[in-house]
């Protein structure tokens, strides 16, 4: 009976345990605009959910015109990205987004990811059970 209550109690902890590590929720962010009002809103937005939920795991996929968040030469919120993705916040961009606007992997942010098809991803990542926000106004 004790080592039923041992097992019993060691089961208990490691699943507290895991809870306390694991996501509080999981969301992937759409940016498609160039607008940079956006840009600093959703730097905004982040900043609230991981302020209020910091195991929240957070991935921005950004293709069209959103490429530009992600551009060393064009991106408004460079600073605060780069803070975001060394909180483990990933952003990525789109190769054919990339190669439509002739963006090599050279201009992207040092922080930033690519990813084959944009939608693709984020269609995978909802089927993973993340949940999917629209960036922008």
């Amino acid at each position: 009976m004790k080592k039923i209550l041992s097992i019993l109690a060691l089961v208990f902890m490691g699943s507290i345990a895991w809870a306390q590590q694991s996501p509080e929720h999981r969301i992937v962010f759409q940016h498609t605009t160039a607008d940079t009002t956006a840009q600093k809103a959703l730097m905004k937005q982040l900043g609230n959910m991981l302020s209020v939920s910091p195991t929240t795991q957070v991935e921005v996929v950004c293709h069209g015109p959103g490429l530009n968040m992600l551009l060393s030469d064009k991106s408004r919120v460079a600073e605060k990205l780069a803070g975001f993705a060394a909180r483990g916040v990933v952003f990525s961009a789109c190769q054919f987004s990339m190669k439509e606007r002739k963006v090599s992997a050279d201009q992207l942010l040092p922080s930033v990811t690519q990813v084959p098809a944009g939608i693709i991803y984020i269609v995978t990542k909802q089927e993973e059970g993340f949940h999917y926000i629209k960036s922008g106004f």
